[in-house]
Protein backbone atom coordinates (compact mmCIF):
# COMPACT_ATOMS: atom_id res chain seq x y z
CA UNK A 1 0.00 0.00 0.00
CA UNK A 2 2.83 2.37 0.83
CA UNK A 3 4.49 1.72 -2.53
CA UNK A 4 1.30 2.38 -4.49
CA UNK A 5 0.29 5.46 -2.48
CA UNK A 6 3.76 6.93 -2.88
CA UNK A 7 3.47 6.49 -6.63
CA UNK A 8 0.01 8.07 -6.63
CA UNK A 9 1.17 11.33 -5.02
CA UNK A 10 3.96 11.84 -7.55
CA UNK A 11 3.45 14.39 -10.29
CA UNK A 12 3.49 11.60 -12.88
CA UNK A 13 1.72 8.29 -12.32
CA UNK A 14 2.01 6.96 -15.88
CA UNK A 15 5.01 5.03 -17.25
CA UNK A 16 8.16 6.49 -15.69
CA UNK A 17 10.76 5.94 -12.99
CA UNK A 18 8.90 3.17 -11.16
CA UNK A 19 8.58 1.18 -14.37
CA UNK A 20 12.32 1.52 -14.97
CA UNK A 21 12.99 0.52 -11.35
CA UNK A 22 10.78 -2.54 -11.84
CA UNK A 23 12.90 -3.66 -14.80
CA UNK A 24 16.03 -3.21 -12.70
CA UNK A 25 14.49 -5.22 -9.85
CA UNK A 26 13.38 -7.98 -12.20
CA UNK A 27 16.85 -8.19 -13.76
CA UNK A 28 18.32 -8.96 -10.33
CA UNK A 29 16.14 -12.07 -10.17
CA UNK A 30 15.81 -13.03 -13.83
CA UNK A 31 18.77 -13.05 -16.16
CA UNK A 32 17.76 -11.14 -19.29
CA UNK A 33 19.45 -8.81 -21.75
CA UNK A 34 16.55 -6.44 -22.42
CA UNK A 35 13.03 -5.99 -21.08
CA UNK A 36 9.88 -3.97 -21.80
CA UNK A 37 7.37 -3.16 -19.04
CA UNK A 38 3.97 -3.23 -20.75
CA UNK A 39 0.34 -2.54 -19.91
CA UNK A 40 -0.95 -6.07 -20.54
CA UNK A 41 0.12 -9.60 -21.52
CA UNK A 42 -1.93 -9.19 -24.71
CA UNK A 43 0.31 -6.30 -25.76
CA UNK A 44 3.36 -8.39 -24.82
CA UNK A 45 2.26 -11.31 -27.01
CA UNK A 46 1.39 -8.93 -29.85
CA UNK A 47 4.84 -7.32 -29.76
CA UNK A 48 6.64 -10.66 -29.40
CA UNK A 49 4.93 -12.01 -32.52
CA UNK A 50 5.63 -8.77 -34.39
CA UNK A 51 9.30 -8.97 -33.42
CA UNK A 52 9.51 -12.39 -35.08
CA UNK A 53 8.49 -10.78 -38.41
CA UNK A 54 5.74 -13.32 -39.04
CA UNK A 55 3.79 -12.83 -42.25
CA UNK A 56 0.06 -13.05 -42.90
CA UNK A 57 -1.03 -16.70 -42.95
CA UNK A 58 1.93 -18.03 -40.97
CA UNK A 59 1.02 -20.56 -38.27
CA UNK A 60 1.38 -20.14 -34.50
CA UNK A 61 1.04 -23.27 -32.34
CA UNK A 62 -0.43 -22.95 -28.84
CA UNK A 63 -1.70 -25.26 -26.12
CA UNK A 64 -5.46 -25.72 -25.96
CA UNK A 65 -5.15 -24.74 -22.27
CA UNK A 66 -3.62 -21.35 -23.12
CA UNK A 67 -5.37 -18.12 -22.04
CA UNK A 68 -8.32 -17.01 -24.13
CA UNK A 69 -6.68 -13.75 -25.27
CA UNK A 70 -4.11 -15.71 -27.31
CA UNK A 71 -6.70 -16.37 -30.02
CA UNK A 72 -7.68 -12.70 -30.37
CA UNK A 73 -4.08 -11.47 -30.60
CA UNK A 74 -3.11 -14.09 -33.18
CA UNK A 75 -6.24 -13.40 -35.22
CA UNK A 76 -5.66 -9.62 -35.13
CA UNK A 77 -2.20 -10.19 -36.62
CA UNK A 78 -3.81 -12.22 -39.44
CA UNK A 79 -1.88 -15.32 -38.38
CA UNK A 80 -3.25 -18.85 -38.30
CA UNK A 81 -3.58 -20.60 -34.95
CA UNK A 82 -2.78 -24.30 -34.56
CA UNK A 83 -4.03 -25.98 -31.38
CA UNK A 84 -1.89 -28.52 -29.56
CA UNK A 85 -3.13 -31.08 -27.05
CA UNK A 86 -1.47 -31.66 -23.67
CA UNK A 87 -0.29 -34.54 -21.54
CA UNK A 88 -3.02 -35.50 -19.08
CA UNK A 89 -0.51 -36.06 -16.28
CA UNK A 90 1.19 -32.65 -16.55
CA UNK A 91 -1.38 -30.28 -18.22
CA UNK A 92 1.44 -29.12 -20.53
CA UNK A 93 2.47 -29.50 -24.14
CA UNK A 94 5.36 -31.84 -24.84
CA UNK A 95 7.58 -32.55 -27.81
CA UNK A 96 5.38 -35.56 -28.59
CA UNK A 97 2.13 -33.56 -28.56
CA UNK A 98 3.74 -30.83 -30.67
CA UNK A 99 4.93 -33.36 -33.25
CA UNK A 100 1.48 -34.94 -33.31
CA UNK A 101 -0.14 -31.53 -33.89
CA UNK A 102 2.37 -30.85 -36.66
CA UNK A 103 1.45 -34.14 -38.33
CA UNK A 104 -2.28 -33.30 -38.31
CA UNK A 105 -2.11 -29.64 -39.34
CA UNK A 106 -3.22 -28.54 -42.84
CA UNK A 107 -0.53 -29.33 -45.38
CA UNK A 108 -0.23 -25.72 -46.52
CA UNK A 109 0.07 -24.27 -42.99
CA UNK A 110 3.65 -23.39 -42.07
CA UNK A 111 4.25 -23.23 -38.31
CA UNK A 112 6.61 -20.32 -37.65
CA UNK A 113 6.26 -19.99 -33.87
CA UNK A 114 5.30 -22.00 -30.79
CA UNK A 115 3.93 -20.18 -27.74
CA UNK A 116 4.57 -22.27 -24.62
CA UNK A 117 2.24 -21.46 -21.76
CA UNK A 118 3.40 -23.02 -18.47
CA UNK A 119 -0.13 -23.86 -17.36
CA UNK A 120 -0.83 -23.73 -13.61
CA UNK A 121 2.90 -23.18 -13.08
CA UNK A 122 3.96 -26.61 -14.36
CA UNK A 123 6.94 -26.59 -16.72
CA UNK A 124 6.96 -28.27 -20.06
CA UNK A 125 10.27 -29.51 -21.46
CA UNK A 126 10.98 -26.31 -23.36
CA UNK A 127 14.46 -27.34 -24.45
CA UNK A 128 13.17 -30.51 -26.11
CA UNK A 129 10.55 -28.51 -28.02
CA UNK A 130 13.10 -25.86 -29.00
CA UNK A 131 15.18 -28.60 -30.65
CA UNK A 132 12.50 -28.78 -33.36
CA UNK A 133 13.99 -25.57 -34.75
CA UNK A 134 10.82 -23.46 -34.50
CA UNK A 135 11.10 -20.13 -32.60
CA UNK A 136 9.58 -20.36 -29.12
CA UNK A 137 7.86 -17.70 -27.02
CA UNK A 138 7.59 -18.77 -23.37
CA UNK A 139 4.77 -17.55 -21.14
CA UNK A 140 5.95 -17.78 -17.52
CA UNK A 141 3.08 -15.80 -16.03
CA UNK A 142 2.06 -18.70 -13.81
CA UNK A 143 5.45 -20.39 -13.46
CA UNK A 144 7.55 -17.61 -11.92
CA UNK A 145 9.35 -19.22 -9.00
CA UNK A 146 9.31 -22.68 -10.56
CA UNK A 147 12.99 -23.41 -11.06
CA UNK A 148 15.14 -26.01 -12.74
CA UNK A 149 17.75 -27.37 -10.37
CA UNK A 150 18.16 -29.20 -7.10
CA UNK A 151 15.08 -29.46 -4.86
CA UNK A 152 14.97 -26.78 -2.18
CA UNK A 153 17.46 -24.52 -3.93
CA UNK A 154 15.04 -21.76 -4.88
CA UNK A 155 13.73 -21.13 -1.41
CA UNK A 156 17.05 -21.57 0.35
CA UNK A 157 18.84 -19.19 -2.01
CA UNK A 158 16.06 -16.62 -1.88
CA UNK A 159 15.86 -16.76 1.90
CA UNK A 160 19.59 -16.04 2.18
CA UNK A 161 19.21 -13.08 -0.16
CA UNK A 162 16.34 -11.66 1.93
CA UNK A 163 17.92 -12.49 5.27
CA UNK A 164 15.21 -14.99 6.12
CA UNK A 165 15.00 -18.72 6.60
CA UNK A 166 12.73 -21.46 5.39
CA UNK A 167 11.88 -24.97 6.50
CA UNK A 168 11.21 -26.42 3.10
CA UNK A 169 12.58 -29.87 3.78
CA UNK A 170 14.56 -29.59 0.55
CA UNK A 171 18.17 -30.50 0.10
CA UNK A 172 20.96 -28.13 0.93
CA UNK A 173 21.89 -27.99 -2.71
CA UNK A 174 24.44 -25.66 -4.17
CA UNK A 175 22.91 -22.38 -5.30
CA UNK A 176 24.85 -22.69 -8.54
CA UNK A 177 22.27 -25.21 -9.77
CA UNK A 178 19.42 -22.67 -9.78
CA UNK A 179 18.05 -21.82 -13.21
CA UNK A 180 15.02 -19.59 -13.85
CA UNK A 181 12.13 -20.48 -16.07
CA UNK A 182 11.83 -18.65 -19.37
CA UNK A 183 15.43 -19.06 -20.51
CA UNK A 184 14.66 -21.16 -23.58
CA UNK A 185 12.34 -18.97 -25.62
CA UNK A 186 13.36 -16.29 -28.06
CA UNK A 187 11.12 -14.02 -25.99
CA UNK A 188 9.50 -14.52 -22.59
CA UNK A 189 6.25 -13.08 -21.27
CA UNK A 190 5.84 -12.60 -17.54
CA UNK A 191 2.27 -11.49 -16.93
CA UNK A 192 1.42 -9.32 -13.92
CA UNK A 193 -2.35 -9.76 -14.02
CA UNK A 194 -4.63 -10.59 -11.09
CA UNK A 195 -4.36 -14.36 -11.57
CA UNK A 196 -0.64 -14.47 -12.38
CA UNK A 197 2.01 -15.63 -9.92
CA UNK A 198 3.19 -12.05 -9.47
CA UNK A 199 0.55 -9.37 -9.78
CA UNK A 200 0.60 -5.62 -10.15
CA UNK A 201 -3.13 -5.47 -10.83
CA UNK A 202 -2.36 -5.61 -14.54
CA UNK A 203 0.60 -5.53 -16.90
CA UNK A 204 3.43 -7.72 -18.16
CA UNK A 205 7.16 -7.89 -18.72
CA UNK A 206 8.43 -8.94 -22.13
CA UNK A 207 12.10 -9.85 -22.16
CA UNK A 208 14.82 -11.71 -24.00
CA UNK A 209 17.89 -13.39 -22.52
CA UNK A 210 19.80 -13.51 -25.79
CA UNK A 211 21.53 -10.32 -26.98
CA UNK A 212 20.74 -10.99 -30.64
CA UNK A 213 17.06 -11.55 -29.98
CA UNK A 214 16.94 -8.62 -27.57
CA UNK A 215 17.92 -6.34 -30.46
CA UNK A 216 14.48 -7.03 -31.98
CA UNK A 217 12.83 -5.88 -28.75
CA UNK A 218 15.01 -2.78 -28.63
CA UNK A 219 13.72 -1.85 -32.06
CA UNK A 220 10.23 -1.79 -30.49
CA UNK A 221 11.36 0.19 -27.45
CA UNK A 222 10.09 3.56 -28.66
CA UNK A 223 6.47 2.74 -27.90
CA UNK A 224 3.58 5.12 -27.22
CA UNK A 225 3.11 5.72 -23.47
CA UNK A 226 -0.27 3.98 -23.68
CA UNK A 227 1.64 0.71 -24.21
CA UNK A 228 3.78 1.16 -21.10
CA UNK A 229 3.15 -0.05 -17.55
CA UNK A 230 1.92 2.79 -15.28
CA UNK A 231 4.07 3.60 -12.27
CA UNK A 232 1.29 2.70 -9.82
CA UNK A 233 1.24 -0.85 -11.15
CA UNK A 234 5.02 -0.99 -11.39
CA UNK A 235 5.37 0.01 -7.71
CA UNK A 236 3.17 -2.91 -6.67
CA UNK A 237 5.09 -5.29 -8.93
CA UNK A 238 8.40 -4.29 -7.30
CA UNK A 239 6.99 -5.31 -3.91
CA UNK A 240 5.77 -8.59 -5.39
CA UNK A 241 9.27 -9.41 -6.63
CA UNK A 242 10.79 -8.56 -3.24
CA UNK A 243 8.27 -10.67 -1.35
CA UNK A 244 8.39 -13.53 -3.86
CA UNK A 245 10.53 -15.92 -1.84
CA UNK A 246 8.46 -15.53 1.33
CA UNK A 247 5.23 -15.97 -0.62
CA UNK A 248 6.47 -19.13 -2.31
CA UNK A 249 7.45 -20.53 1.10
CA UNK A 250 3.93 -19.84 2.40
CA UNK A 251 2.40 -21.51 -0.63
CA UNK A 252 4.56 -24.56 -0.05
CA UNK A 253 3.43 -24.79 3.58
CA UNK A 254 -0.23 -24.65 2.57
CA UNK A 255 0.32 -27.16 -0.24
CA UNK A 256 1.88 -29.64 2.16
CA UNK A 257 -1.24 -29.46 4.31
CA UNK A 258 -3.57 -29.92 1.33
CA UNK A 259 -1.52 -32.79 -0.06
CA UNK A 260 -1.85 -34.78 3.15
CA UNK A 261 -5.62 -34.67 2.66
CA UNK A 262 -5.57 -35.24 -1.10
CA UNK A 263 -3.51 -38.43 -0.76
CA UNK A 264 -6.36 -39.95 1.25
CA UNK A 265 -8.93 -39.36 -1.50
CA UNK A 266 -9.54 -40.99 -4.89
CA UNK A 267 -8.82 -37.74 -6.75
CA UNK A 268 -5.51 -37.22 -8.53
CA UNK A 269 -2.79 -34.59 -8.60
CA UNK A 270 -0.65 -33.53 -11.56
CA UNK A 271 2.99 -34.47 -11.99
CA UNK A 272 5.91 -32.12 -12.59
CA UNK A 273 8.46 -34.09 -14.65
CA UNK A 274 12.18 -33.46 -14.89
CA UNK A 275 13.20 -31.41 -17.90
CA UNK A 276 16.04 -31.50 -20.37
CA UNK A 277 19.20 -29.66 -19.45
CA UNK A 278 19.94 -26.47 -21.40
CA UNK A 279 23.66 -25.94 -21.85
CA UNK A 280 23.16 -22.30 -22.83
CA UNK A 281 21.25 -21.34 -19.67
CA UNK A 282 22.75 -18.78 -17.30
CA UNK A 283 22.50 -18.91 -13.52
CA UNK A 284 20.69 -16.29 -11.50
CA UNK A 285 22.60 -16.43 -8.23
CA UNK A 286 25.18 -13.71 -7.71
CA UNK A 287 28.17 -15.98 -7.10
CA UNK A 288 27.81 -17.92 -10.36
CA UNK A 289 26.01 -15.45 -12.59
CA UNK A 290 28.28 -16.11 -15.56
CA UNK A 291 28.67 -19.87 -15.11
CA UNK A 292 27.30 -22.49 -17.44
CA UNK A 293 24.94 -25.20 -16.29
CA UNK A 294 27.59 -27.86 -16.67
CA UNK A 295 29.33 -26.80 -13.44
CA UNK A 296 28.02 -28.70 -10.46
CA UNK A 297 24.68 -29.53 -12.07
CA UNK A 298 23.27 -32.45 -13.97
CA UNK A 299 25.11 -33.73 -16.99
CA UNK A 300 24.57 -31.82 -20.21
CA UNK A 301 22.77 -34.79 -21.73
CA UNK A 302 20.59 -35.62 -18.73
CA UNK A 303 17.42 -34.33 -17.14
CA UNK A 304 17.20 -31.94 -14.23
CA UNK A 305 14.64 -31.89 -11.40
CA UNK A 306 12.11 -29.08 -11.27
CA UNK A 307 10.92 -27.41 -8.09
CA UNK A 308 7.25 -26.41 -8.46
CA UNK A 309 6.21 -22.94 -7.28
CA UNK A 310 2.82 -24.13 -5.97
CA UNK A 311 1.01 -21.55 -8.06
CA UNK A 312 -2.20 -23.53 -7.59
CA UNK A 313 -3.58 -26.61 -5.90
CA UNK A 314 -5.49 -28.47 -8.61
CA UNK A 315 -7.14 -31.85 -8.32
CA UNK A 316 -8.25 -34.04 -11.20
CA UNK A 317 -11.66 -35.21 -10.04
CA UNK A 318 -12.99 -38.73 -10.25
CA UNK A 319 -16.48 -37.38 -9.47
CA UNK A 320 -18.57 -34.69 -11.14
CA UNK A 321 -17.46 -31.05 -11.13
CA UNK A 322 -20.96 -29.76 -10.25
CA UNK A 323 -21.22 -32.12 -7.31
CA UNK A 324 -17.89 -30.99 -5.85
CA UNK A 325 -18.68 -27.30 -6.38
CA UNK A 326 -22.02 -27.69 -4.64
CA UNK A 327 -20.38 -29.50 -1.72
CA UNK A 328 -17.73 -26.76 -1.36
CA UNK A 329 -20.39 -24.06 -1.53
CA UNK A 330 -22.24 -25.69 1.39
CA UNK A 331 -18.97 -25.55 3.33
CA UNK A 332 -18.56 -21.86 2.36
CA UNK A 333 -15.31 -22.45 0.49
CA UNK A 334 -14.76 -21.04 -3.00
CA UNK A 335 -13.47 -23.51 -5.58
CA UNK A 336 -13.36 -23.03 -9.34
CA UNK A 337 -12.88 -24.77 -12.66
CA UNK A 338 -9.19 -24.51 -13.50
CA UNK A 339 -9.67 -23.90 -17.21
CA UNK A 340 -12.73 -21.67 -17.61
CA UNK A 341 -10.78 -18.79 -19.15
CA UNK A 342 -8.83 -20.87 -21.66
CA UNK A 343 -9.14 -21.68 -25.35
CA UNK A 344 -10.63 -25.11 -24.65
CA UNK A 345 -12.80 -23.87 -21.78
CA UNK A 346 -14.36 -21.15 -23.93
CA UNK A 347 -15.35 -23.60 -26.66
CA UNK A 348 -12.99 -22.20 -29.30
CA UNK A 349 -11.23 -25.57 -29.46
CA UNK A 350 -13.46 -28.57 -30.07
CA UNK A 351 -13.18 -31.79 -28.03
CA UNK A 352 -12.14 -33.69 -31.17
CA UNK A 353 -9.17 -31.37 -31.77
CA UNK A 354 -7.65 -31.78 -28.30
CA UNK A 355 -9.36 -34.61 -26.37
CA UNK A 356 -6.94 -34.68 -23.42
CA UNK A 357 -7.25 -30.93 -22.82
CA UNK A 358 -11.03 -31.19 -23.12
CA UNK A 359 -11.18 -33.96 -20.53
CA UNK A 360 -9.01 -31.94 -18.15
CA UNK A 361 -11.18 -28.86 -18.62
CA UNK A 362 -14.21 -30.81 -17.35
CA UNK A 363 -12.54 -32.41 -14.34
CA UNK A 364 -9.84 -30.08 -12.94
CA UNK A 365 -10.76 -27.96 -9.93
CA UNK A 366 -8.70 -25.39 -8.00
CA UNK A 367 -8.73 -24.88 -4.24
CA UNK A 368 -7.83 -21.58 -2.54
CA UNK A 369 -4.11 -21.10 -2.12
CA UNK A 370 -2.53 -17.70 -1.72
CA UNK A 371 0.14 -16.33 0.65
CA UNK A 372 -2.24 -14.39 2.93
CA UNK A 373 -4.53 -17.36 3.51
CA UNK A 374 -4.29 -18.03 7.24
CA UNK A 375 -3.60 -21.51 8.54
CA UNK A 376 -7.02 -21.67 10.21
CA UNK A 377 -8.70 -21.21 6.84
CA UNK A 378 -6.17 -23.50 5.16
CA UNK A 379 -7.10 -26.24 7.62
CA UNK A 380 -10.77 -25.80 6.68
CA UNK A 381 -9.86 -26.24 3.01
CA UNK A 382 -7.77 -29.32 3.86
CA UNK A 383 -10.75 -30.82 5.68
CA UNK A 384 -12.93 -30.11 2.64
CA UNK A 385 -10.43 -31.90 0.37
CA UNK A 386 -10.34 -34.89 2.72
CA UNK A 387 -14.13 -35.26 2.61
CA UNK A 388 -14.75 -34.60 -1.10
CA UNK A 389 -17.47 -36.74 -2.68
Amino acid sequence: MDAVLTAMVEDKIGPGEQARFLIQTARERIKFDYCLALRSPAIALYLALKALNLQKGHGVMVSALSPLYYARVIKDLELEICYCDVLSSTVTMSRETVEKAMAHKPADLEIKCIVLHHTLGYLTDSAAIAELGIPVIEDCSQSYGTVIGEEGTALETGAKESGGSVTSGGSAASASNLIPTGNIGVFTILGLEERDMLTSGGGALLYSSNRRDAAALRSLGDLPPEYGLPDMNAALAVVQFREGVKNIAKRREITRLYTQSALRTRHKRFFQPDVQNNKNAVFVNDESRESSIGQGGASSSGKQPVEYNNYAFPLLLESGMKEVKAYARRKEIAVENAFDNTLIGSGIVTPEQCPEAYSLSLRTILFPIYPRLGMTDAEKVAKLILTLP
